[in-house]
């Protein structure tokens, strides 16, 4: 349980800048108990005919969870077939896994833990579940695989070969190879020590014991790295508990740095799993960079690497410290020679893709995909893989391509996401297309106005969509890889029971940005029971990116996060993605490069001020903003800098100060560290601490002692600036939190709740309302 400090000097109240909030009637825990029906847990259930953890099996059969009156179904559909059929009574499976496991089983959480899941044509099941493999007979008579773990001994997590065979783990900083059948393990390296490991997953900001690998497709070599740590600065955190405390330590590389995390990157053939070759790469050590992401793998994998489909030779690519060059190389396998292809350099930070990174190594025609923005628009290119000149741009316009979701090789066909591409309509929703590289035509697959998100097998000739927006139901459609034909509706969702609740949808606006010109997207939450007679009290929630914005998503969601929960106290909530975010041009997601301090706050405050000239109902005078990491450091630096503006702030797990946190973020998007002379660098000023004295508002600093992402002492740097300018207010430490709350988040979101009532509505909160109980 989190402690608030109101005992302390510090964290006194200060007295509102401004005129005297006028007390409203104290608001309830009746208002509380309809807000709290506002989120997820409870709207999710009111949703009849929704689909979820979509899933293909093989070719064309798909399999899929169907939810009605809050139960759960597995449905799978087949090439042939006009509807699903039913494959898996969730609920049995529940009741019979727990007999068979004499563990309590979730059914409703049952889909979301169920890992390689595989359905055989039996009717039988397989899946992972509690760290063991299980199979369910058609008749859901479920056993354990006696002896085969989901993951290695000691529960460390592993990598599976393409054929299934083995899986690798790291095991005192070198990598073990373990046959799946037999449990035979084999160490592949032998000289790896300690901050000096292979495949070591270690970013500063998020670590973990999972190796980084890839598997050539024939399942006999993996390309990883050794991981050379021992020069890179160490984090320390401090535990809270009675008796003498324990200090965890890792390494965290900070901006700045001289010495900071580095990679040698290896090829190790395990055709022989008793004679493993490790075969060195012959370059410099690369920086511990991807060309998507701020760590090395940034959606699981290892993504910056790409076998040839034959296993033959290498490609990848290397980052520099500061981002701005990517070079694309090819490595020979048994040699271990480089062979350096095509780089390119730009003025602020390259990236690859904004879904993942959208290259592709094709030695069969001698031909790699690159994705370029040097147009000030996203799109892909064919270059020849001798020279690395440009053979063909592929894609064109002023419109982004999102993600490469399938490449034909053969047929010389690419299946891409896109954003902004359909004019007329919100430029963040994503479309699906089929470009021919040879003709270069570009097939629209989803047609339809909305946000559609797909789900494409590897193989076969049908793709599963859902399309939808903030404020219509979504529907399911299986449909034709080519032409986009709908070959059959999976389901779409009735939100009868949802609305009967009293839940009202999120209204989408565009507002013009800080130039006066620039359209700026958002979303806005109204109190179920709005009278536009009245004036409302206005919540900004907030993340400025770069990597994403603080729109939590342009598709269909019963719930974003609390917003309309917040707004049912009696608010009006809204969320906007200003420049500098991405999925836009180049020059929009530049906008503050260098500038990071910016925050999207210009665009934010010309937002706000343009709703609150558009209705009347909405009260300028009494202006909040709240927000979480990045979002909790763009609050501070809203209520630092815009205090006319913003008059309460909550500010969650803040990176005040990008000096104090890990290298490869700001050193992305604001640069490396420049020498400026008297004492200055470019990061002067940049911080919240530097502009903590002109605070005239209600803020509200929260951070976990124990977040390993961003140091707590991010925001002790801000409350020693307010305690040395003789400035109130509040602070809450969570002694066991990390960066996510975790068991504390009801008792944040509850004082956050609190805290918003009290001093932007003007009204007294109920006395510890207790979260998550039933009512």
């Amino acid at each position: 349980m989190g402690i608030s400090i109101r005992a302390l000097p510090l964290s006194v109240a200060l007295v509102m800048a401004g005129p005297a909030l006028a007390q409203n009637a104290a608001v309830t825990d009746a208002d509380y108990a309809r807000a709290e029906k506002m989120l997820a847990p409870a709207t999710m259930r009111l949703i009849d005919d929704s689909v979820s953890n979509v899933k293909w099996l093989d070719g064309d059969r798909v399999l899929f969870v169907e939810r009605n009156n809050g139960k759960a179904e597995y449905k799978v559909w087949q090439s042939g077939d006009q509807q699903a059929k039913r494959a898996l009574d969730v609920e049995r499976l529940a009741i019979e896994l727990a007999k068979a496991s004499n563990a309590k089983v979730d059914a409703t959480m049952l889909p979301m833990m169920m890992g390689e899941l595989s359905l055989e044509k039996n009717g039988s099941v397989n899946f992972t579940y509690a760290k063991k493999r299980w199979t369910c007979d058609a008749n859901y008579v479920c056993q354990a695989a006696e002896g085969k773990v989901a993951a290695a001994p000691g529960n460390a997590p592993a990598i599976a070969s393409p054929n299934g065979k083995y899986e690798v783990f790291i095991r005192n900083w070198n990598l073990v190879l373990r046959d799946r059948a037999t449990g035979k393990e084999t160490q592949i390296t032998k000289d790896g020590v300690t901050d000096f490991g292979y495949a070591t997953d270690n970013a500063g900001w998020q670590h973990s014991d999972r190796p980084v690998v890839v598997w050539s497709p024939d399942s006999t070599r993996i390309a990883t790295f050794q991981q050379d740590q021992r020069k890179t600065s160490t984090m320390a955190l401090v535990s809270t508990r009675p008796g003498a405390p324990v200090v965890e330590t890792w390494k965290y590389p900070f901006l700045g740095d001289k010495d900071i995390t580095t990679i040698e990157r290896v090829i190790i053939d395990v055709s022989n799993p008793a004679a493993a070759k490790t075969v060195r790469l012959k370059m410099p050590a690369d920086q511990h960079r991807s060309t998507f992401c701020d760590d090395v793998s940034c959606n699981g994998g290892w993504e910056d690497v790409q076998w040839a489909d034959d296993g033959k030779s290498l490609a990848f690519v290397s980052t520099d410290r500061g981002h701005k060059s990517a070079q694309l190389r090819v490595a020979d396998i048994n040699t271990g020679a480089v062979r350096d292809v095509y780089k390119e350099t730009v003025a602020t930070q390259y990236e690859s893709g904004n879904g993942s990174p959208n290259w592709r190594y094709m030695p069969e025609t001698n031909e790699f995909i690159w994705f370029s923005e040097k147009s000030d628009w996203g799109h892909l290119y064919l270059h020849d893989l001798t020279t690395g000149k440009v053979k063909k741009q592929l894609t064109s316009g002023n419109w982004n391509v999102w993600k490469i979701e399938r490449f034909d090789k053969p047929g010389r066909n690419l299946w891409v996401q896109a954003v902004g591409k359909e004019k007329g309509e919100d430029p963040y929703y994503k479309h699906f297309y089929k470009v021919n590289m040879g003709t270069g035509e570009i097939t629209s697959l989803t047609p339809e106005s909305g946000d559609h998100i797909v789900s494409v097998s590897d193989e076969g000739s049908t793709f599963v969509d859902q399309v939808s927006t903030i404020n219509t139901a979504p529907m399911w459609t299986v449909r034709d890889m080519n032409t986009g034909a709908v070959v059959s509706q999976l389901a779409h969702a009735d939100l009868t029971r949802l609305k009967a609740s009293g839940w009202v949808a999120p209204e989408p606006f565009v507002v013009k940005g800080r130039d006066g010109k620039t359209d700026i997207y958002g979303q806005m939450f109204k109190p179920s029971n709005f009278d536009a007679k009245k004036k409302y009290p206005i919540i900004t929630y907030i993340y400025p990116g770069p990597q994403v914005g603080s729109v939590r998503s342009r598709s269909f969601q019963p719930a974003h996060g609390d917003h309309q929960a917040l707004a049912e106290l009696g608010f009006i909530v809204i969320a906007m993605d200003g420049m500098g975010t991405p999925w836009r041009s180049k020059s929009f997601h530049d906008a503050y490069y260098g500038n990071m301090i910016d925050n999207t706050l210009p665009d934010q405050v010309a937002g706000l001020k343009n709703l609150a000239a558009k209705y009347s109902w909405i009260d300028l005078s009494r202006a909040g903003m709240w927000g979480h990491s990045g979002g909790g450091n763009a609050t501070a630096t809203a209520m630092f800098m815009y205090p006319d503006v913003y008059k309460v702030g909550i500010s969650e797990s803040g990176n005040h100060d990008n000096r104090l946190y890990e290298d490869d973020w700001a050193e992305r998007y604001h640069g490396l560290m420049v020498d400026k002379g008297d004492g200055k660098t470019n990061y002067t000023n940049q911080d919240n601490a530097a502009h903590a004295k002109n605070l005239k508002g209600k803020l509200f600093l929260i951070h976990g002692m124990m977040d390993d992402n961003v140091p707590p002492q991010n925001t002790l740097l801000v409350v020693d600036a307010l305690v040395k300018a003789n400035k109130d207010f509040d602070l809450l430490m969570l002694p066991h939190a990390r960066h996510g709350y975790g068991i504390d988040s009801n008792y944040v979101m509850r004082r956050r709740w609190d805290y918003f009532v009290k001093n932007l509505l003007g009204a007294e909160p109920p006395k510890q309302y207790e979260m998550g109980q039933k009512k």
